[in-house]
C-alpha cells in the first residue's frame, strides 16, 4: 500500500513540476523530427501478463524495420533522440504509466510480449512485479545500448547474455523488495550513483 500510494502521488507531483520539460522535448520533437508523433506508443507486458500501452517520446525514424534491440549509433535513433534518450527524457511520459497504475517507480522494465512470452517455470513469477522505470536490473545495465553496439551480433548477446541476467536480478528483487529499497534505487539512479546489491556493483 505504501509504494502505491508512493507511486500515485510523486508521479503526480512529477508532471505537474515537470510540465514545462515536458513541453519543451515535445516541441523539439515536432522541430526536429517532423513528419511523425511526439509519442511513441507501443504495447507492453505489466503485471501478471496484462498488456497495457506504454507513453515515450518518439526517438527514432517512422519508417523503420529494426528489432525491439536498441543499439547505439543506430540509423534509426535520430541526434536528438540519442540525446533525449542519454539523458533518459524519452521515458518522462512514463510518469503517466505510473500514475494510471500500469507502471511503478521501481520494477523490471516492461517487456514486448515476444519476450515474456520467452519466460519458463519459476521465471514467469517475474510477472508478478509491476514494471518500473527504474530497477536494480536496469541500473546494471544503464548503458545496455553501448554494450549491445560493442558485440558482433547483439540480438544474441542480448538474448542469452542480458535478458536471462535481468531476470536473475528481478527475481531477487521479487523475493526482497521493499519500500525503503526501492527509495535507495530511485535516489541512485537520480543521482547516477552505484549501489551494491545482491552482493554487486550496480
Amino acid at each position: 500500500m505504501l509504494k502505491f500510494l508512493f507511486d500515485r502521488i510523486v508521479s503526480f507531483v512529477g508532471l505537474m513540476f515537470l510540465w514545462p520539460v515536458l513541453i519543451v522535448v515535445a516541441v523539439l520533437i515536432r522541430v526536429k523530427m517532423p513528419g511523425g508523433p511526439v509519442i511513441f506508443k507501443q504495447r507492453r507486458v505489466g503485471r501478471n501478463g496484462k498488456l497495457f500501452t506504454m507513453y515515450k517520446f518518439r526517438s527514432m525514424t517512422v519508417s523503420h524495420s529494426g528489432s525491439s534491440v536498441s543499439v547505439a549509433g543506430e540509423s534509426r535513433i535520430t541526434p536528438l533522440g540519442a540525446k533525449l534518450r542519454k539523458y533518459k527524457l524519452d521515458e518522462l511520459p512514463e510518469l503517466w504509466n505510473v500514475l494510471i497504475g500500469d507502471m511503478s517507480f521501481v520494477g523490471p522494465r516492461p517487456d514486448v510480449p515476444g519476450y515474456a512470452d520467452q519466460l519458463k517455470g519459476d521465471d514467469r513469477r517475474v510477472l508478478q512485479l509491476r514494471p518500473g522505470i527504474t530497477g536494480p536490473a536496469s541500473m546494471k545495465y544503464r548503458n545496455e545500448e553501448e554494450i549491445l553496439a560493442s558485440v558482433p551480433d547483439p540480438v544474441k548477446y542480448n538474448d542469452e547474455v542480458i535478458f536471462p541476467d535481468k531476470v536473475r536480478i528481478n527475481l531477487y528483487y521479487l523475493d526482497h523488495q521493499s519500500f525503503w529499497i526501492d527509495i535507495k534505487l530511485i535516489i541512485c539512479t537520480v543521482l547516477g550513483k552505484q549501489v551494491m546489491y545482491n552482493g554487486e556493483l550496480i
